[in-house]
């Protein structure tokens, strides 16, 4: 049962929660659009694309920022609270600092379920459509994709080669793919100038097609200028694009993380990294509200401006190694499961640290 101090505490939690986040993601929205409005007036971009785009925008970077907002919103009114001496006498009324911080982890609670919700099954699907936008007119030209030198393994038996993919023409340039059998030998060998995905028809059309097949000891060679087939994968699996992770509910991007497992995909560690990251994050919440409670709610010279710029300087620290991490993980061997816990590891302690001197 909720006390009227409970009450009063996870009533100005939330509010300032979602109010800062009412404030400032516009203020991102503005200055987001300011620098790109020149791209979007160059690409014509229709402005029922840009109104989706902003949709978009919104879910995918407020869910990112999540738990700074949640953070610098603890700091605020809780140094409110400090100053008005408050907690003082909260805490002069019998009230123990444990007791004190029962409607904080609640309110952590309310707001790490929703930022789970949101990571798992909300952002991914806002994710597709801000990606593609944001490659089809402001990184016009860029690449969202490895497409060159592609190599797949679709299974225990087939191995896939293309020089290059065009992705934009649904075409792969010099395609090659081999077939082992259960001794481990090469069962047979199809080569083509190029692979297609015809959508109309439904099938793959390889130019100057070769196979070759061992039959005994002779080798049988099938050659044509053009073969419609199909095959048991689609043409974007030669090469996924860079986000494809962040499309996939949570369900979804486990059967992704086990296909490509098995396939042998060099960037798997990308992939475990965005899972790992949409578990960790409610864990964020709950650490980074402890730190703020500690640090804000003891009143101090220079008022709640010090607090802010504590904790401003305490959301980038953490900001910065999430990064180094992450960037650790995805381009060397790092484990990604290391990379997600060390950075909360080390801001659980200094929650712990922060927790115990407050209390005395």
């Amino acid at each position: 049962m909720l006390s009227i101090i409970d009450k009063y505490i996870l009533k100005r939690y939330l509010a300032t929660f979602f109010v800062m986040l009412l404030l400032f993601i516009p203020i991102g929205i503005m200055a987001n659009l300011a620098e790109q409005i020149g791209k979007m007036i160059d690409n014509e971009v229709p402005f029922a694309e840009i109104a989706i785009y902003y949709m978009n925008f919104t879910l995918v970077i407020g869910n990112l920022l999540f738990p700074i907002f949640l953070f610098l919103s603890v700091i605020f009114f809780t140094s409110k609270l400090a100053n008005n001496t408050e907690i003082v006498a909260i805490l002069s009324s019998g009230v123990s600092y444990g007791r004190f911080l029962r409607p904080y982890l609640i309110g952590a609670s309310i707001i790490a379920l929703i930022m789970f919700f949101m990571s798992m099954f909300i952002v991914p699907p806002a994710s597709v459509g801000y990606n593609e936008f944001k490659y089809k007119y402001l990184k016009k030209g860029k690449k969202d994709r490895v497409t060159t030198n592609i190599f797949n393994q679709l299974n225990e038996n087939d191995y896939l080669y293309v020089s290059s993919f065009d992705p934009a023409r649904q075409i792969g340039y010099n395609f090659t793919m081999e077939r082992f059998n259960e001794e481990n030998t090469l069962d047979f060998k199809i080569s083509a100038a190029n692979i297609r995905w015809v959508d109309k028809d439904s099938v793959y059309r390889l130019t100057s097609y070769v196979k070759r097949k061992l039959v005994g000891n002779e080798e049988v060679v099938e050659t044509k200028r053009r073969l419609d087939t199909i095959f048991d994968f689609k043409i974007d699996d030669l090469t996924p694009v860079s986000y494809i992770a962040e499309t996939k509910n949570m369900f979804e991007l486990d059967k992704f993380i086990a296909a490509q497992k098995r396939k042998g995909a060099s960037n798997i560690n990308s992939y475990i990294l965005v899972k790992y990251k949409r578990w960790a994050l409610p864990i964020a919440a709950f650490i980074l509200t402890i730190i703020a409670v500690a640090v804000s709610s003891v009143k101090r010279r220079g008022g709640m401006g010090v607090n802010l710029a504590f904790g401003i300087g305490v959301a980038f620290i953490y900001i910065f190694f999430d990064k180094v991490f992450g960037t650790l993980a995805e381009q060397s061997g790092f484990s990604p499961l290391w990379a997600v816990i060390i950075p909360n590891v080390m801001f659980g302690a200094i929650a712990f640290y922060l927790l115990q001197n407050a209390k005395r």
